[in-house]
């Protein structure tokens, strides 16, 4: 396969590349959570925030790696291509196009969703939060179907906005807290009631906050010294990424206690932001976070609309001869994007009705013995790390020109850090709550090869 992709790209844009598409809006709604589950234990909190960082750093040189080695290929389905051949490269993309993408994309839209509600006091997580749900993403469907050049000029805008609040937070909040003492007396303050297992399910929840990682190995074909561009792109972005999100939930403690940290909930970033900066300029943070969650969302719907037509183009999923074929007027595979938007749908009404409200809610007062009620966003992140190991393992055997780090040492590390993901999965959610979501797994990835056997018998 000829490379045609020009060498236009230096070290500043793969690290901006980095730490445009890490840092989202995980980091405002998870960081509470992170908290919650640790008791208010800021310290511990930390310690996940960095746990959670050092293993993507290592993960994400591995791909850095393979995007050195196979510089034609872009992206995960292309790696696993290379490593596991062509039949586990469809099982990545039909994940990715059926769980991954539209899970955070639908997940976004509705965190976004959130704040709006909060920002105008309504119920957070009623069925107006839901309604505002629907409305953000069917727009941005809209717009990346009729305007996909609109759509990238979007996504470059947000992510200028969404660095706004979190560096702001990050040094005035700070500034504040170390003043008037606050923020040594939290880190001081011991938590003798810490749910047993906090650690754990925290680094499972907070993994959200640092996905992307992955898409930064795509324009590897792109930059001029691959070589050393990207791994030190990745290492130095990730460490940046990290010490700034510390430095976010160290800001939290400017102006409130352990007990009003948990107690503030999912306003925390509301109340903390007025409390430092008053209810006006906090109100206008919180417009910079709406902006900041719609910025992810539209890049990982932009995403989850090309991926059944990265499939087809393959040969590979549902009726590829008809789902890759791109309209004449937009530039885009509007097959692709109706699927798209059906799997958007789906996870939105898991994501709004069976986790977060409604009487099968595992947020709720309803019975979490639910097949669907899981945090879909979580668990499907997990997954992916599982996916990964037989990647690694892979390259341990298969690539003797890799060189000892590269070749062990490296996919040993990623091996070991995904594994303790998984388990952190299992400490969160336990093992009932993860059988359901097999369940549904194999399913969905069932329906996934059977349509590529019945491709390849067409072939025949």
């Amino acid at each position: 396969m000829e490379n045609k992709m020009k060498k236009r790209y230096g070290f500043p844009m793969a690290l901006a590349m980095v730490v445009g598409i890490v840092i989202g809006s995980g980091i405002f709604f998870k960081a509470v959570k992170v908290l919650k589950l640790t008791g208010g234990n800021m310290k511990m909190s930390l310690l996940v925030i960095g746990v959670v960082g050092c293993i993507c750093i290592v993960c994400s040189l591995f791909f850095a790696k393979m995007g050195k080695e196979y510089v034609h290929c872009n992206g995960l389905i292309d790696y696993a291509e290379a490593t596991l051949g062509k039949k586990y490269g469809y099982i990545i993309g039909w994940f990715m196009a059926c769980f991954y993408n539209p899970i955070i994309g639908a997940t976004l839209s509705y965190i976004a969703a959130s704040y709006v509600s909060m920002l105008f006091g309504l119920e957070m997580y009623g069925q107006t939060t839901t309604g505002i749900a629907v409305f953000f993403m069917l727009v941005l469907v809209a717009i990346n179907m009729l305007g996909p050049s609109l759509a990238g000029k979007l996504q470059v805008s947000m992510t200028v906005i969404k660095l706004i609040p979190l560096v702001l937070m990050a040094i005035v909040g700070l500034i504040v807290g170390v003043v008037n003492g606050n923020t040594i007396n939290v880190l001081n303050t011991a938590v003798d009631n810490a749910p047993v297992g906090g650690l754990f399910a925290g680094v499972c929840a907070f993994a959200f906050a640092y996905e992307g990682w992955i898409s930064c190995t795509t324009i590897n074909s792109e930059l001029k010294n691959p070589k050393r561009d990207l791994p030190l792109a990745l290492i130095i972005g990730g460490i940046f990424c990290t010490v700034l999100y510390m430095l976010y939930v160290l800001s939290m403690s400017a102006t409130l206690s352990v007990d009003g940290i948990i107690a503030a909930g999912d306003n925390l970033p509301v109340i903390a932001f007025s409390n430092v900066f008053g209810n006006f300029i906090g109100s206008i943070v919180l417009v910079f976070i709406i902006i900041s969650c719609l910025g992810t969302a539209n890049g990982m719907i932009l995403c989850s609309m090309r991926s059944f037509y990265a499939l087809a183009i393959r040969n590979e999923g549902p009726k590829p001869e008809v789902i890759k074929e791109v309209d004449e007027k937009t530039g885009m595979p509007l097959k692709s994007c109706i699927i798209a938007l059906i799997f958007l749908g789906f996870w939105l009404f898991q994501t709004s009705t069976l986790f977060f409200q409604g009487p099968l809610a595992f947020n709720g007062t309803g019975n979490p013995d639910w097949l669907l009620a899981w945090e879909a966003d979580e668990i499907c992140i997990m997954t992916l790390y599982a996916m990964y190991v037989p990647m690694f393992i892979c390259v341990m055997f298969k690539e003797k020109t890799f060189g000892f780090f590269y070749r062990f040492i490296i996919p040993l590390l990623s091996t070991v850090a995904s594994l303790f993901m998984c388990y952190c999965c299992y400490m969160a959610y336990g093992i009932k709550q993860i059988i359901y979501y097999l369940i549904f797994f194999i399913i969905i990835m069932g329906l996934g090869l059977f349509f590529n056997r019945n491709n390849k018998r067409t072939e025949k």
